[in-house]
């Protein structure tokens, strides 16, 4: 079915202009100055129109841990967000160390009404092989854990994280600490593509403004922009995460990052756990995220604090070239229908009772925020309208490369 989604306000260079945006068989055919007919009309009554926002970094929980999230109530809050496609981290229960264990996580994500694609986890136990293999089996990339993490998915031997450096396509590090300059020296050494997880420090901005390189990719997340040690000291469990919040002057570094081009994405690395985990004495690292990035982006934008075009090239533009996605980040004929429409007038605060991620709750729960994002178009199709959630079945990420 065609859908024409009019009266968009698009970014064009410095310019602001009005188009229509026309839409058949999950693609953008024609972008034109009048409306053409469609069986479908959508007014977006003169709100910007961004590509579809992509999540490089997320935890669904599936498999073995679908009590906090699966990919169908994940993908509802990231669809409520205004996300279109979204990454998944393979720390999993079991962890994703195979092509077999891949194949299956691809069938639970298929009750997914968002994009998604899945990184190939790598095990202490050596899966090298099946790390190689997966290179032709559509993975994302590697994930590499080489800071505190759970069962066998810390690698601490050199020689193993050299051979997962050399089988792998791209990798994605958990390293935080010194282990950032390790893992920028097997990158370099091996010139292979690296992506930083959830970059936290000023020291570690400081080192990666010397020694970052090309085809070095650097990702902060939201709430290392926005919150700090503070939040923690009042939230104490629910503001619990790795790496853990920062000072202020860190924090400060973030954004200084994100002005200087140091910055590449903001992924969510979005982790929900229960409530009743997060209130025990010893609760798990990790907050939920999908459902308020992009409106505390776009609260930062109408402070003057960042512009709309930097965010939507953290958010869009950049993940879709450095994980070489076909047919995502551009509005443009030909390519992928993911669309994120936003309102930049509309006030709202962040409740946890209206989120729907299946966790129910969020550490910006009580936030009143200026921007937001109230529609959400996946593959053509419309998924989220000012707060109501439909039906759709998201596809895989096919990655070029």
């Amino acid at each position: 079915m065609s859908l024409l989604v009019k009266n968009c306000r698009l970014l064009s260079g410095e310019k602001e202009i009005i188009r229509h945006i026309y839409i058949s068989e999950g693609k953008i055919r024609k972008i034109t100055e009048r409306p053409v007919k469609a069986a479908r009309v959508y007014d977006a009554k003169g709100n910007f129109v961004i590509p579809g926002v992509i999540d490089p970094h997320v935890h669904f929980r599936e498999p073995g841990l679908d009590y906090k999230e699966d990919f169908y109530t994940g993908s509802r809050a990231a669809a409520a967000g205004g996300l279109t496609t979204v990454l998944d981290m393979p720390n999993t229960a079991p962890p994703i160390f195979t092509i077999d264990l891949l194949n299956e996580k691809r069938v639970l994500a298929r009750k997914s009404i968002v994009n998604y694609g899945f990184y190939m986890g790598s095990s202490a136990e050596n899966n090298v092989k099946e790390v190689s293999a997966s290179k032709r089996h559509n993975a994302a990339a590697t994930k590499i854990f080489m800071n505190l993490s759970t069962g066998k998915l810390l690698i601490e031997d050199k020689e193993l994280l050299e051979a997962y450096f050399k089988a792998s396509r791209r990798i994605a590090v958990h390293a935080q600490g010194e282990k950032v300059a390790e893992a920028v020296h097997y990158a370099k050494k091996f010139r292979k593509e690296l992506y930083l997880c959830h970059i936290t420090l000023r020291d570690e901005i400081n080192f990666l403004k010397r020694e970052k390189g090309t085809g070095i990719y650097v990702e902060v997340t939201p709430h290392h922009l926005f919150l700090t040690q503070d939040d923690f000291r009042r939230q104490k469990g629910f503001a619990k995460m790795v790496p853990p919040l920062a000072t202020k002057d860190d924090q400060d570094a973030l954004w200084e990052a994100i002005e200087e081009g140091i910055v590449d994405t903001i992924g969510t690395d979005h982790a929900p756990h229960t409530i009743e985990e997060k209130k025990g004495v010893n609760p798990p690292s990790g907050v939920p995220g999908c459902e308020t990035m992009l409106p505390l982006l776009l609260n930062a934008v109408n402070q003057g604090r960042i512009s709309l075009k930097k965010v939507v090239d953290l958010t869009s533009r950049n993940p879709s070239i450095i994980f070489s996605m076909k047919g995502k980040g551009k509005i443009t004929p030909g390519y992928d229908a993911d669309i994120t429409i936003i309102d930049m007038k509309l006030e709202k605060e962040v409740k946890n009772e209206n989120l729907k991620t299946k966790c129910k709750w969020s550490p910006f729960n009580g936030w009143k925020l200026k921007g937001w994002p109230v529609a959400t178009i996946v593959g053509g199709r419309i998924v989220h309208d000012h707060g109501k959630i439909y039906k759709n079945k998201g596809k895989e990420v096919i990655f070029r490369n």
